[in-house]
């Protein structure tokens, strides 16, 4: 019997902000989307662990290109420190390593915070994806050694305190690329004698997308099957079957709703994550020009001369990332039309 050939999906392009449930993977839930639109290419802009929840920005086809723009972008968590116990992994996931009867006052937090507030070392946790010599430190992790993991520059622009009881602390933080917030919580149960680990983790902000910009995954599966929201356990019945038929290369055998025009609405604009780049609009010639990889002359009175890096569109539609030198638009990578 000849092997049925792989699909290559659609070329849509755009960002999709998941609001992404606790007990998924980000790999998951990049392969969920991904099938979700049949999508010809998907990737994610910052891991998201399976205990937590929240933004999980994932980039369709063009937008992959955008995706480093998004990851440097700052971030807001709303997370629960739960003190006393200290563990292997720095969340529920792993066994008690420490413990002590002492808990902390809300004062006492309060007058933690400067400490972690500002440009700041960190020492990532034991199980993180940091390389170590070439290996995940999870992995060596997993393995039962001790991963001497050098500390790195973070940056915190604020630490809140939300709410405070007896045994938890509630905690909203404002964050650049790399920190890992179960350091924090390592760090100031450390720092007090009372030891905490991260209980609960929300990311609610990837810069420069919004909690506005969530999309659930019943949403997005009455969209895709055409089933109102309400609905949404029969979208996710249907969405089961026809998942396992496309596993079991059988999807033609079964008949189900596809609406691609309702699921594509949801999607963000790939220029919206480059918010952070001046904005060049060019005419359509131009255009031409510079996705054949040839630069242009800007013209106006308000272009800029120089800049490391700008955005190039047309018709409101991106063009290119490129820099601008002495007014020329030099294209770096190009998006098609």
């Amino acid at each position: 019997m000849a092997r049925r050939g792989k699909k290559k999906g659609r070329p849509i392009s755009g960002w999709l902000i998941l609001d992404k449930p606790v007990g998924m993977g980000s790999t998951e839930a990049v392969s969920k989307i991904k099938w979700l639109f049949q999508a010809e290419k998907a990737g994610h802009a910052g891991t998201l662990d399976p205990l937590a929840s929240g933004m999980l920005p994932i980039a369709l086809g063009e937008a992959t290109k955008t995706v480093p723009y998004v990851q440097d972008g700052a971030k807001i968590y709303r997370f629960t420190v739960a003190w006393g116990q200290e563990r292997s992994t720095d969340d529920l996931e792993g066994p008690v390593t420490k413990e002590s009867d002492l808990r902390p006052s809300e004062a006492e937090v309060l007058a933690l915070l400067p400490k972690y507030t500002g440009v700041i070392m960190q020492t990532p946790p034991q199980f993180s994806a940091i390389k170590i010599a070439g290996e995940r430190a999870y992995d060596l992790a997993r393995d039962g050694a001790t991963v001497d993991i050098p500390a790195r520059e973070i940056e915190i622009g604020r630490l809140d305190i939300v709410e405070h009881s007896a045994d938890h602390t509630v905690f909203e933080v404002e964050c650049g690329k790399g920190t890992y917030v179960r350091s924090l919580a390592r760090d100031m149960g450390r720092d007090m004698g009372c030891f905490g680990h991260i209980s609960e983790l929300r990311r609610v902000e990837v810069e420069p997308f919004t909690s506005e910009d969530f999309v659930t995954i019943a949403e997005l599966e009455a969209a895709r099957f055409g089933v109102q929201e309400e609905d949404s356990a029969d979208a996710a019945d249907i969405a089961d079957t026809t998942e396992a038929a496309d596993t079991a290369e059988a999807a033609d055998k079964v008949e189900v709703p596809i609406d691609f025009d309702a699921i594509d609405a949801l999607l963000v604009d790939t220029s919206a994550a480059l918010d952070c780049l001046p904005q060049i609009a060019i005419s359509d010639d131009a255009a031409t020009k510079i996705r054949l990889g040839n630069p242009v002359i800007i013209r106006g009175r308000d272009a800029p001369v120089e800049a490391e890096e700008a955005c190039a569109t047309a018709r409101g539609k991106l063009v290119a990332i490129g820099a601008i030198e002495q007014g020329m638009f030099k294209p770096k990578r190009v998006f098609a039309g």
